[in-house]
Order: C-alpha cells, then sequence, then structure tokens
C-alpha cells in the first residue's frame, strides 16, 4: 500500500509540475499498451490505428511545445519527436498498403 501511495504522489506531483509533458507521457504509455495489444491480436488493426494515432498526437505536441517554451534538451527533444513522427506516418502507410 506504501508503494501504490508513493506512485500516486508521484504521478500527481508530475502532473502539477509540467501538465503537458505528462500529458505527452501518458499518451505514449496508453499508445505503447494500444500497440502491445495490436501485436497481441493482429487480426485488430483498430488498436494499431489507435495507437500509432496516439504516437503521432504526441509528437506533435512536443514539437510544438518546444517551439513555444524550448527547454535545455531541446534538440534532443525535438529530435526523439521527429522519429517519433516518422515512426507513426511510416505505420499509417504500412496499414494502408495493406
Amino acid at each position: 500500500m506504501q508503494s501504490l501511495r508513493f506512485w500516486f504522489h508521484t504521478f500527481i506531483l508530475a502532473s502539477q509540475y509540467n501538465p503537458p509533458r505528462f500529458i505527452e507521457l501518458l499518451m505514449l504509455i496508453i499508445a505503447i499498451a494500444s500497440i502491445a495489444v495490436s501485436i497481441l491480436l493482429p487480426k485488430d488493426k483498430a488498436y494499431m490505428v489507435l495507437g500509432l494515432s496516439l504516437v503521432f498526437g504526441s509528437a506533435i505536441s512536443i514539437l510544438v511545445r518546444e517551439a513555444i517554451i524550448p527547454s535545455h534538451e531541446n534538440r534532443a527533444t525535438q529530435i526523439t519527436a521527429l522519429l517519433l513522427l516518422i515512426t507513426s506516418l511510416y505505420g499509417f502507410a504500412d496499414i494502408l498498403q495493406h
């Protein structure tokens, strides 16, 4: 119970400290879970589309946030967001092709 309380307070603190980054983190966690489900259920493409949509939205959000309020890790964050964006667009192209 103590460890659950610790994690709950950590999430609350993270959401209060930097809400946009927290939302982007949640989007990426849900995207990972959705893509994992789509790997387990390969016939159902809806989970893959949901996961790729969340990755795309999170990458765009990161790029917009970094353009408005640059952080001290500006270049690394932008490169990571661009890689996420390219990966999600490649995934969408692969789904549309099949």
